[in-house]
């Protein structure tokens, strides 16, 4: 992998914030994180995340896995969302996003999307269930890796979402229905609803990374990294987690530095 051109470390090391020169340099920290866990661990649990942020992180976990022998076939991993209702083969599903960006590139054996299959809402509520049990039973989450939205949502845990919500069907705030229109050809074909894993099901993971890419975000992240923890910015509970690290470029992190200063 390409060594990243610069890395700053801004907060303590019990809540780091590390900044990357562009997002290439971002993605090549993330995957070599995410690398280095699934070599000393091979039976590693991923929690995974949609989206063009962690694109090219999938990218450089691919070539990793093609030219350098990194090994996925011990490797459980498990997404955070998918859009409800949502047929799997859907080209606008996660599950398809995920199968075709990262799973069957790297041969994972065992991956789970949450199933966003139309049903009612006892069978969806049943399901989640069972997504939560699905993780126990491996022993938990190693790994999460997690973007932000410009809402501040974690997975789809919009604002409002509890910190100690699990997986469940949540309505999708109105900045993430816009920010998903392009994809679907209009906000009318944009799905109302998801399945997410919740905010405690995302904190009970031993690790957590969080990244974020472009001036778009710059302001949520402050936000998130500076600000108590609230309902109304579901984000900044990820500051509460003992292991939890933020990545940037330079552009997401163009207004948190000053704040930053405050914590060290």
């Amino acid at each position: 992998m390409t060594m990243p051109l610069m890395t700053t470390t801004l907060l303590p090391p019990t809540k780091p914030i590390t900044v990357a020169a562009d997002y290439a340099a971002l993605c090549d920290l993330v995957a070599a994180r995410i690398a280095a866990l699934v070599r000393e661990k091979p039976g590693a649990v991923l929690g995974l995340a949609t989206g063009s942020t962690p694109l090219g992180v999938y990218d450089r976990l691919v070539s990793a896995a093609q030219d350098d022998g990194l090994d996925f076939s011990g490797v459980t991993c498990f997404n955070l969302d998918e859009y409800f209702p949502m047929a799997s083969e859907s080209p606008h599903s996660y599950h398809h996003f995920m199968q075709k960006n990262l799973f069957r590139r790297i041969r994972c054996r065992r991956w789970f999307v949450p199933d966003g299959a139309p049903r009612s809402e006892a069978e969806v509520a049943q399901s989640c269930w069972e997504y939560e049990a699905a993780i126990r039973e491996v022993g938990g989450i190693d790994l999460q890796l997690l973007g932000i939205g410009r809402s501040g949502h974690i997975g789809f845990n919009e604002p409002g979402s509890p910190p100690d919500s699990r997986t469940r069907l949540v309505t999708l705030h109105a900045m993430t229905l816009a920010d998903a229109a392009g994809s679907f050809g209009g906000l009318e074909n944009v799905p109302s609803q998801a399945v997410s894993m919740g905010i405690g099901t995302i904190l009970e993971a031993r690790e957590i990374l969080l990244m974020a890419s472009g001036t778009g975000k710059a302001q949520i992240v402050r936000a998130a990294w500076t600000e108590e923890p609230t309902l109304a910015l579901p984000a900044s509970w990820v500051r509460t987690h003992s292991n939890a690290r933020l990545y940037l470029d330079t552009a997401a992190a163009q207004d948190l530095d000053a704040a930053a200063q405050a914590f060290s």
